[in-house]
């Protein structure tokens, strides 16, 4: 346990923490660019602050506390980000993609190793994973900032109710009265049944036949790698679209403008991703689209579409092909 009494403690041992941090605070927020904002401060308070910690606690508790009531502070002043399935049914294939909601609105990716640490050993690496994986994270942003708060420090991150209730300035029957009602929540998305586990060898078997049905547009092939209640979601766009017929529509109909793109495999958010370039007129690929694939039972469950070049630069994507 590392504790301190003075500042004999360095930035470096601080700054060991941030991965873990980041993906705290990308699940309590729900976007990576607040994320390392809300990290950023966590540590210049912690910095600021060495001469008030009294070492009763380990230093990683102590950030975890101020990680947490800077992440609080950042969710009164907005409101919660989510997935376009979260806000509308299923559009019809013919649909004109003319409804764009604005950045704050839509959760985030996030690259995988961004948010979870290198070290940290199998079992603690599966659990933190697991729970930044879209379904969850945008799951956690419909509970009230506090439940969301009790919920990661304690099945996320394994804390005992009494350390959450010192970390909340709470008490224990508090902590554990959030949690139930937290559970009860999640519960209710029914987010096991689709939930993506672990790739086997067959599925990157897959992922390689994606590819390959992508790129060459062949449609046939690629619809026939999805679950038949497969889904396609486009963020800043509201439109999402479910089942294989009207997936096939829209990728020969309106999403007919990626024919001819190319992929560049990647990871977020622990799942399979791939940057997306489309052909540009002047010559050569640029960026188009982060997609993020939901694979279940060997097939493909949805393919999340962020339109958002920006990201690229973050995911270690080529700023063209």
């Amino acid at each position: 346990m590392t504790t301190l009494t003075d500042r004999s403690l360095d930035v470096g041992e601080l700054e060991q923490h941030r991965v873990e941090l980041r993906g705290h605070c990308y699940r309590m927020l729900g976007s990576l660019f607040e994320a390392d904002d809300a990290v950023q401060e966590t540590l210049v308070k912690a910095w600021q602050g060495l001469d008030a910690f009294e070492g009763r606690s380990s230093l990683r508790s102590w950030l975890y506390r101020i990680a947490t009531n800077v992440c609080l502070d950042h969710l009164r002043s907005r409101t919660r980000r989510a997935l376009p399935m979260d806000l509308s049914s299923p559009l019809p294939a013919t649909t004109a993609p003319t409804d764009v909601l604005p950045d704050a609105a839509w959760l985030e990716p996030v690259p995988t190793g961004d948010v979870v640490p290198a070290d940290a050993d199998p079992a603690q690496r599966a659990v933190l994973t697991d729970s930044v994986r879209l379904a969850f994270v945008a799951a956690l942003q419909t509970l009230p900032a506090r439940q969301r708060a009790v919920l990661l420090l304690r099945e996320v991150l394994c804390m005992s109710a009494a350390e959450v209730a010192e970390l909340l300035d709470t008490t224990v029957a508090s902590v554990n009265s959030a949690l139930q009602r937290a559970r009860a929540t999640l519960a209710s998305a029914d987010l096991q049944d689709r939930a993506p586990g672990p790739l086997q060898t067959d599925e990157q078997d897959l992922l390689e036949r994606y590819t390959r049905a992508f790129e060459a547009y062949d449609i046939t092939a690629l619809v026939a790698l999805m679950r038949e209640d497969a889904s396609i979601s486009m963020p800043p766009m509201t439109l999402w679209l479910q089942g294989r017929q009207d997936l096939r529509d829209w990728y020969l109909g309106m999403g007919c403008g990626c024919q001819g793109s190319r992929l560049v495999a990647t990871t977020a958010n622990g799942r399979p991703a791939f940057g997306q370039y489309r052909r540009d007129p002047a010559g050569g690929h640029r960026p188009w689209s982060l997609q993020v694939l939901d694979v279940v039972d060997g097939r493909i469950a949805h393919v999340h579409h962020f339109l958002d070049e920006s990201l690229f630069a973050r995911f270690g994507l080529p700023a063209r092909l």
